[in-house]
């Protein structure tokens, strides 16, 4: 007994090592609505053998209850786990399974087909190798069929199987497989999408899924699983592009160790390589390549892997360790296609954290180029992106990063979108190139800075960032902060939301857009002021907190300080000699913070006046006093 147990123990071992060397594939479905995906993964978990018993009778029990197949097995109901999946009879959320053959493993995404779900179907696709686009036979390429292949040429995914499904129900007709293999391949040329192979299948009945149907006896084509066993995986492609190395992780156990972790996103490395680091553009030599069973003599694209270099470097997360003579680029200002994945409106302007690769910096879209219509392939113009829009972007990021184009290397072109407060993805993007002007515009340096300007005016220069709700009183405290600080001999500025509206803003509307604009060319007109040691004094609404928080960033700790005009709505319209809340309230005046614009309170400002129940003398001393805590004044 024990000699039959060491050998099945044996062959389980032999089976292990084998599947996990085995390649892995990730792939997606996609089509229009009822084209038959979630049946046709269904249909592949079945042929691979990759479901148990129990699953089995589940599914059973469930064709009973929701399925559209009769009494037989109802294949979608494998991959639709949610309940409103089931009971529409759609697929809403993006579904991964795992199956694997004899060959390869595999990771298969069931994207949803809505227009609605458009991120859904993004997020799938952001890992696959290959797309599975599914036609139905009676209806032909679809204005669905046009938006999802698009997609799939957005995000990267270079090779494609066309699935014409459903061909029983046109009685095999090849007339009508050829006609539509004809129209998308047109359609697939203008998308640059080249490796296509078309398919006459039925997921339902598993014909030319995993073995040749006798239906089709003019097919000489390949069946879905031979495509999917046998095509190109990227991590293979990549191992041919020069070396990058992404750092997660320095590895530092000892004194006598400091190792750079990560995921090879392409190449090879061997120990006596030449590197370059990047941003900074040291070079030094790889000494040692380290995998979890030791020193490795060569590692490829696609493994984890810590290298160790010949040099101490100041290396940190987020830097890229390169091959020296075939570097990859660094910039801070790109053009990008961004798919907008929030409920919130993109403004541009707008701060945000992007993160790229393994490294996160601070980023806004400084202008939209076009959004294109995922439908016809339009271009239109836009000043915002609404959640599921597509459109072609610039981007400046706060500090320089490597990468490639997202065309070269997905790991290092592509990046998503953070918002700062809410630490929600808002949206997921693909560089095209860096912007000329990254290169060309460099900081001059000046020989007065703004230490000696302070110096020779004798104060400390900083900006108060008034904050509230039209009428709050605003202005009239700023006016009279503005004079005790005149009366104490102090050089100040006041910029004012009316007055910069007559000129350095008067190009600009009300929209949420255009607000976030405004406070941008504010808080940079602000920043040369305390630059040229000013205290500078600013009245503005400003309700976004994302956009106080990005003025805030503009300066040195100790040099903003936000205060807080805090009334009630009901005081605000009450103050309200312009007229402008009984204006909004008739619908004359759209976008007005506080009626059908909101109005994000500070959480945390420097100072907090209750206007509604002190004199404007007191609130301006409460301001006065606050300087002098910060150091601004001497007390």
């Amino acid at each position: 007994m024990a000699h039959v147990s060491d050998l099945i123990a044996s062959d389980i071992g032999e089976y292990l090592r084998q599947h996990q060397h085995k390649g892995l594939l990730r792939f997606i479905t996609c089509g229009s609505v009822d084209d038959g995906k979630s049946t046709l993964i269904g249909r592949l978990l079945y042929d691979s053998k990759m479901l148990f018993e129990d699953q089995l009778a589940a599914v059973e029990a469930d064709s009973k209850k929701w399925g559209t197949q009769g009494g037989d097995i109802d294949f979608a109901l494998l991959v639709d786990g949610l309940a409103a999946e089931r009971e529409q009879g759609i697929t809403i959320d993006v579904a991964y399974r795992f199956f694997s053959t004899d060959r390869r493993k595999f990771i298969v995404a069931d994207t949803p087909g809505h227009e609605q779900y458009t991120r859904n179907m993004v997020t799938g696709a952001s890992t696959a190798d290959l797309a599975i686009i599914l036609v139905d036979a009676r209806k032909g390429v679809l204005t669905q069929t046009r938006r999802h292949s698009y997609l799939v040429s957005l995000i990267g995914i270079r090779q494609a199987v066309l699935a014409v499904n459903k061909m029983d129900l046109v009685d095999w007709d090849p007339a009508a497989f050829a006609a539509i293999e004809a129209d998308y391949r047109a359609f697939a040329a203008q998308l640059g999408l080249q490796q296509i192979t078309a398919i006459p299948i039925s997921g339902l009945k598993g014909d030319n899924i995993t073995s040749r149907s006798a239906r089709t006896p003019w097919y000489e084509g390949p069946t879905l699983m031979e495509v999917l066993e046998t095509c190109e995986v990227d991590d293979t492609r990549l191992q041919d592009d020069p070396m990058r190395l992404p750092v997660q992780w320095v590895n530092r156990p000892n004194l006598d160790f400091r190792g750079y972790c990560g995921l090879l996103a392409s190449g090879r490395v061997r120990p006596g390589d030449r590197v370059r680091v990047l941003p900074s553009g040291r070079e030094s030599t790889v000494q040692r390549v380290v995998a979890l069973d030791g020193d490795q003599p060569e590692a490829v694209a696609g493994q984890s892997v810590t290298i160790t270099l010949a040099d101490e470097l100041d290396i940190s997360r987020g830097d890229v360790i390169a091959a020296a003579d075939a570097p990859c680029q660094v910039a801070d200002q790109f053009e990008c296609h961004l798919v907008w994945m929030d409920d919130e409106a993109m403004l541009p302007g707008r701060p945000y954290l992007l993160k790229i690769g393994t490294r996160t910096v601070n980023a806004s879209v400084l202008e939209i180029k076009h959004k294109v219509n995922v439908n016809t392939l339009e271009h239109t113009a836009a000043k915002t992106l609404a959640l599921n829009e597509i459109g072609v972007c610039t981007l400046s990021l706060d500090r320089p990063v490597p990468f490639e184009p997202y065309a070269v290397n997905r790991d290092l072109g592509g990046f998503i979108l953070i918002d700062r407060l809410s630490n929600h993805t808002v949206a997921a993007g693909m560089l095209h190139f860096a912007l000329r002007r990254a290169h060309n515009i460099h900081l001059q340096p000046v020989a007065v800075d703004k230490a000696a300007r302070a110096v020779l005016l004798g104060q400390k220069p900083a900006v108060l960032w008034f904050t509230g709700l039209s009428g709050a009183g605003k202005s009239t405290i700023a006016n009279a902060v503005t004079k005790k600080l005149y009366a104490l001999g102090h050089h100040t500025y006041q910029l004012d939301g009316d007055n910069v509206r007559h000129g350095l803003n008067r190009d600009l509307g009300f929209t949420d857009a255009d607000r976030v604009e405004n406070i941008r060319r504010v808080a940079e007109v602000a920043r040369l002021m305390v630059d040229a040691g000013l205290i500078v004094i600013t009245s503005f609404i400003s309700p976004f907190r994302s956009e106080r928080e990005m003025a805030r960033r503009l300066f040195e700790p100790g040099e903003f300080l936000e205060v807080y005009v805090d009334v009630p709505l009901a005081v605000a319209e009450q103050r309200d000699v312009k007229g402008l809340y009984a204006k909004a309230r008739r619908g004359q005046l759209p976008n007005f913070t506080g009626i059908d614009s909101p109005y994000e309170p500070p959480e945390a400002a420097e100072v907090h006046l209750p206007a509604a129940g002190i004199s404007v003398d007191e609130a301006a001393e409460r301001v006065i006093e606050r300087l002098c805590v910060a150091g601004v004044l001497r007390a």
